[in-house]
C-alpha cells in the first residue's frame, strides 16, 4: 500500500491510498450533512466534487486512475474508491 497526504490552505486533509486492487481518495471537508450539500459526479477519469454551504459554492476536480469508481460522503469525509 502506498499513501499520500496533503493539507490545503484551510488545514483540511486529503489522503490517497494505493492498494493492489483499488485506489482510494479520502478528503475531510469538515462539515456535517446538516451544514453542507455535497454532490459528486464521476465523468470518465475525473471526479467533480461540489460543496454548497448556503453562503457559497466550492468545486474541486480530482483525476482518477482507470477503473470503476464509487463515491460517498459520510460524517464530513468524501471518499472516492476506484476498483482496478
Amino acid at each position: 500500500m502506498n499513501t499520500g497526504q496533503e493539507a490545503g490552505s484551510d488545514g483540511r486533509m486529503l489522503r490517497r491510498y494505493d492498494y493492489d486492487d483499488s485506489w482510494v481518495l479520502a478528503a475531510d471537508i469538515g462539515a456535517s450533512a446538516n451544514d453542507v450539500d455535497v454532490d459528486i459526479d464521476i465523468v470518465g477519469t475525473t471526479a467533480i466534487v461540489v460543496a454548497d454551504t448556503g453562503s457559497g459554492v466550492t468545486e474541486a476536480e480530482f483525476e482518477l486512475p482507470d477503473g470503476d469508481a464509487t463515491a460517498e460522503v459520510r460524517n464530513g469525509v468524501v471518499t472516492i474508491e476506484v476498483d482496478r
